[in-house]
């Protein structure tokens, strides 16, 4: 079981980065705000267990933005599961979507610590660190070059979201967070009403996607936890517009995993449009 809940831990906070798509479609940059900023929280629970809270900062200065999410997590005060996790990414709006610049991530838990650093280039990534470095499997499937190209780092993919006319869960987007190169693909499932306790800054109804996990290199085709989580069809995401952006955020992420159900929770946001940047450097604020 503990090997379940740590496991759990980092996948979930990958998945929290994860679970959505960024538009490709023409012009959503011209509609993104050109000096904007968001702070939103989110609640983590399994299995009917508080996990703990995920905090996530957007900030746009032109067409340029960057992105920083900060998760602390534990079970059972620590007894079955401590951990956290930091990522920060940056880069610019195009009209074709999100274009990373840069993307780093350090988790630690379970006794492990990693942190992963990418550079990208022309839209490709152009080089990797993770430190501490480990030998090469050979059990995992090797990345090639031609797989890294035309993709996103996890939270750029995850919180730029931008739809116009087409169907917001109607897409599959290629990612990769330093180590695994996977598919996201969201497909239609209904609209929904926001429950009474969404934040009051918000509107419905809710895009319900069902989302499907689709691993391509990096991984170890024999990992039970990557196998299960790919051949699950009940991961949902729901996807709230946000007021007077054409951006959509995640308001709730529910997936199965072996020791019960787990949920991300948007309980708190806070938007404020053409703010206080100006033409000061980009910044998101620190977590």
């Amino acid at each position: 079981t503990r090997m379940g809940v740590r496991g759990y831990g980092v996948f979930f906070f990958g998945a929290l980065l994860i679970f959505c798509a960024p538009s490709r479609d023409p012009g959503w940059a011209e509609q993104t705000p050109a000096g904007a900023q968001i702070l939103a929280t989110y609640q983590v629970d399994l299995a009917g267990f508080s996990l703990g809270e995920f905090h996530l900062a957007i900030a746009f200065q032109g067409r340029n933005y960057e992105i920083k999410g900060k998760g602390r997590f534990s079970l059972l005060a620590g007894a079955l599961y401590r951990g956290s996790g930091n990522a920060a990414s940056t880069g610019t709006l195009t009209k074709a979507g999100p274009l990373p610049s840069s993307f780093t991530v350090t988790y630690k838990g379970g006794g492990k610590k990693e942190q992963r650093r990418m550079s990208f280039a022309d839209g490709a990534v152009s080089e990797v660190t993770i430190v501490p470095r480990k030998k090469p499997s050979r059990k995992r499937v090797p990345v090639t070059n031609d797989q890294l190209e035309d993709v996103l780092d996890p939270l750029s993919a995850a919180f730029l979201n931008v739809r116009h006319g087409n169907p917001v869960c109607d897409n599959t987007l290629p990612v990769f967070d330093g180590r695994l190169r996977f598919d996201i693909v969201l497909t239609p499932k209904r609209a929904d009403t926001l429950p009474k306790e969404a934040p009051t800054d918000l509107s419905g109804p809710a895009a319900v996607c069902e989302v499907k996990f689709v691993p391509i290199a990096g991984h170890k085709p024999d990992n039970p936890g990557l196998k299960f989580m790919s051949e699950t069809d009940q991961i949902e995401v729901w996807l709230v517009p946000l007021p007077r952006t054409a951006m959509y955020l995640p308001y709730w992420v529910g997936l199965p995993t072996p020791i019960g159900r787990g949920a991300a929770t948007l309980t708190e946001i806070k938007i404020t449009l053409d703010g206080p940047m100006g033409r000061q450097p980009i910044s998101a604020p620190d977590l």
